[in-house]
């Protein structure tokens, strides 16, 4: 499994022959500009919620490469009625895609999108595929409700908003760490507008101290797993 950093909350996800995208706003985000958008693969696009710095280039991307978009059923049914193949779930559905399972959980954020539209309930991922297994919180502030993603599923990696002001910030993320017993943290939704940025030394350097693995990509920088 390979996982890149778009930037903000966007990643890139390989399965296998199979490409993920996940929350592609890539042309609305400066720090971004060396990614070329209309280069991406995706045979599915995973969405957490409306906002607009989580669906900007959804459409486009949709459009060219005929990607499946996966997402709650507001948000699947809006891009829908543009003509784009979807997949609706709804919170603790869980379906098996050809490239492994996805499960949509919870999330504490709000949902709308850019015109002020219902965007139906925010919420994360967890994928299972290739033997291992990732958790994609969204947008969210620290829940117990992540607590009950351990009982099920043993993760390999936790994908974590860390900007503080919208989400979780670095304490919270660390928390949410230990409630999802994963000590291996990629860190995302920080740095890309004044609200949300931070010391990446400092959140490091905390998360070291409890023992765990905070990872900052930079844009177009990948890991694997």
């Amino acid at each position: 499994m390979k996982i890149t950093f778009y930037g903000h909350a966007s990643l890139g996800i390989q399965i296998a022959d199979t490409h993920i995208l996940v929350d592609p706003f890539i042309t609305g985000n400066p720090k971004a500009s060396n990614i070329d958008v209309n280069s991406l693969k995706a045979d599915y696009i995973l969405i957490t919620h409306a906002h607009q710095d989580h669906i900007l280039d959804v459409e486009a991307i949709a459009k060219r490469t005929n990607a499946v978009i996966v997402s709650n059923y507001e948000i699947v049914t809006r891009f829908g009625k543009l003509g784009l193949e979807g997949h609706p779930m709804n919170h603790g559905g869980t379906w098996d895609f050809e490239f492994g399972s996805v499960k949509y959980v919870n999330a504490i954020h709000s949902s709308s999108f850019p015109d002020g539209c219902y965007g139906g309930q925010p919420g994360g991922f967890v994928i299972e595929g290739e033997h291992k297994n990732i958790y994609i919180a969204g947008d969210t502030a620290l829940t117990f409700d992540m607590k009950l993603i351990p009982l099920q599923t043993k993760l390999d990696l936790a994908i974590l908003p860390i900007g503080d002001n919208f989400t979780m910030g670095i304490d919270d993320a660390i928390l949410a760490s230990d409630f999802l017993e994963c000590d291996k943290i990629l860190g995302c939704h920080f740095d890309t507008f004044g609200y949300i940025e931070i010391d990446h030394e400092v959140a490091k350097r905390k998360f070291f101290e409890k023992n765990k693995d905070l990872m900052l990509l930079e844009i177009g920088e990948s890991l694997e797993l």
